[in-house]
């Protein structure tokens, strides 16, 4: 029997405005990917990742110059060895993982040869403003035990961790940039981020300097995020970062997310599962990878006005997925 496919473009609010560094974000649109085969469905949501310009309005016609194909029973193989590293792919990826788990009667889980899904540790991001501010969204996520300062790069971000560490003395806090450092201005703050006890640094630099992140001495581990896309970019960052944000929309998928993985620990990296924002039905999939991963960033539903119904269930800093919300 032929699979239907149908895409959509919904817009959906922020909780509140989420300043990142160069960015303010009050409403993004997300993809969404329906296929339909024998009655049952899959489906695969995807923001894409805006500093590259792939944005859904630009990911639809990559996925309707594919409909024949797709239609005709694309599998995941298939679709990974013609799309790049996308929305777009991701997207269909997990909306095939979520059919094929339908139609075989198993969950994603157990398909992909992962171990069952538990609640996980998630990072809870702080975007963007005045230390008073960001020091009162911390003491308002009491249940956070792991907090993300987003820094901009413009002077103010020692005051910003000072008051949120002082405002919250038993925290893992993280804290990432966006690009928005050079080599000076990051060498200015390691001893802020020394003495207030930051655990992670994440992607400091622009885009095209990683070759510089060897001549930085910090005592913690460092990410590398906008710098690595997918499994290509891995090699050239051994001895420039610790660890690896990777993300769905990035890599294009969790086809592509599990094998990353599986190079990255081979490369020596540690793994992070990170999220573009997004809503329940693309934070599920990232959530079975966050079983493999050692840092987990899967507040993005917690951060938007609203969810899908059932969604993920944020508590006492972990996030879970309850039967029914995808992937079953």
């Amino acid at each position: 029997m032929p699979t239907s496919l149908a895409t959509s473009i919904e817009p959906w609010r922020t909780r509140d405005s989420f300043r990142i560094a160069g960015l303010e974000i009050n409403e993004i649109d997300f993809l969404l990917v329906r296929l339909v085969r024998d009655g049952v469905e899959g489906r695969g949501e995807a923001a894409g990742v805006g500093y590259r310009g792939d944005l859904p309005a630009a990911m639809v016609p990559q996925i309707e110059s594919l409909r024949a194909e797709i239609e005709r029973g694309m599998d995941r193989a298939a679709l990974n060895g013609i799309l790049p590293a996308c929305g777009a792919r991701n997207a269909l990826d997990c909306a095939m993982w979520e059919l094929d788990a339908r139609l075989a009667g198993a969950p994603v889980w157990r398909l992909a040869g992962l171990r069952r899904p538990g609640p996980v540790e998630s990072v809870f991001t702080i975007g963007i403003d005045t230390p008073g501010v960001m020091a009162g969204k911390a003491c308002a996520l009491a249940g956070a035990r792991c907090l993300k300062l987003k820094l901009g790069g413009d002077g103010g971000d020692a005051e910003r961790i000072r008051a949120v560490r002082a405002a919250r003395p038993d925290a893992w806090i993280g804290v990432d940039a966006n690009r928005s450092y050079t080599l000076a201005s990051l060498d200015a703050m390691v001893s802020v981020f020394a003495d207030c006890g930051v655990a992670l640094v994440e992607q400091p630099l622009e885009i095209g300097c990683e070759a510089d992140m060897a001549a930085v001495d910090l005592p913690m581990p460092v990410a590398a995020d906008e710098s690595v896309q997918d499994i290509d970019d891995l090699e050239v960052l051994v001895g420039r970062f610790d660890i690896v944000n990777i993300k769905l929309d990035k890599c294009g998928g969790l086809t592509h997310a599990l094998a990353m993985e599986r190079r990255a620990r081979e490369l020596g990296f540690g793994v992070m599962v990170g999220n573009m924002l997004g809503t329940s039905w693309s934070h599920a999939p990232a959530l079975l990878f966050a079983q493999r991963c050692d840092v987990a960033d899967l507040d993005g539903p917690y951060l938007m006005a609203g969810d899908r119904s059932p969604g993920l269930v944020y508590a006492n800093g972990r996030v879970d997925c309850p039967p029914g919300v995808w992937g079953d």
